[in-house]
């Protein structure tokens, strides 16, 4: 497997039952490379409820609170190694109290920036993920010969529900994967992707979709965020390809550090 420096594409556009309404993306992402001994690739995600009036806000004080949180573990010498459950539930907590200080400043009920949350942590040989609510993660990794599912998508009790942020059980009933596989490739993306890569019958990936989109990100001419790709990413989430088939906000990060395709062909694969 010949690999590269880390390359990645980032964005969140308005889908088109937003736009009919004038609303703002309620979307939210953060991307970034922490370097150090070893890079450290962080992509964040978290989706604004549609029936919350500030959840554009909520998901965007989440998005950045877990951040910074990382941030300054990883500025401190931490290792993702060492990195438990009740350290992320932590993040967590603290990702929920800058939604909350958000909503004190507006003088609102917290639920109106009700927001879900998922990040993919990942350095060379250490991987986490975390999540709150709906969207999903897929990554390649060493010994893998297909897309594999970081998480299935946190779904409420009915059709069209899921978990938030904001909920005080979230502390409690987040998904968390902490793995040593060297990850490879990784996409992170809010639930209006959901219906494009996920199998939902069979609980499993929908390989095409990301073996299309991958090798453009390899193929990026430097290391690291691509903002030329990423504007080209955003037009292509919001063309009809894509909003013939959800009509939702749009996120979708994705990174590489593979040089080359993988040698064998991907597909579907159960969580």
């Amino acid at each position: 497997m010949e690999l590269q420096e880390w390359r990645a594409v980032a964005a969140s556009v308005t889908g088109t039952s937003h736009a009919k309404t004038q609303s703002p993306c309620q979307d939210s992402h953060r991307f970034d490379i922490i370097n150090g001994p070893a890079p450290v690739v962080v992509l964040i995600a978290s989706d604004g409820a549609g029936s919350a009036s500030r959840s554009d806000q909520g998901s965007h004080s989440a998005c950045q609170e877990l951040y910074d949180n990382v941030r300054l573990f990883i500025d401190e010498g931490g290792q993702l190694r060492d990195v438990s459950r009740d350290t992320a539930a932590q993040w967590i907590e603290n990702a929920a109290g800058a939604v909350q200080q958000a909503a004190d400043r507006e003088g609102l009920p917290l639920r109106e920036f009700a927001c879900t949350l998922l990040a993919a942590i990942v350095s060379a040989e250490h991987a986490l993920f975390l999540q709150i609510g709906d969207g999903g993660m897929v990554f390649w990794a060493h010994g893998e010969d297909d897309w594999c599912l970081a998480t299935w998508p946190q779904h409420g009790e009915y059709i069209n529900t899921t978990c938030f942020l904001t909920e005080p059980s979230s502390r409690e009933t987040f998904e968390f994967v902490s793995t040593t596989q060297p990850i490879y490739e990784i996409a992170v993306f809010s639930d209006g992707i959901e219906p494009l890569v996920l199998h939902y019958a069979t609980r499993s990936v929908h390989g095409p979709f990301f073996d299309a989109m991958l090798p453009v990100v390899r193929s990026a001419p430097v290391s690291g965020f691509d903002s030329v790709l990423s504007d080209q990413l955003a037009r292509y989430l919001a063309s009809p390809t894509i909003t013939n088939r959800t009509d939702d906000d749009c996120t979708l990060l994705m990174a590489s550090r593979l040089k080359r395709p993988p040698s064998k062909a991907l597909v579907c694969v159960d969580s």
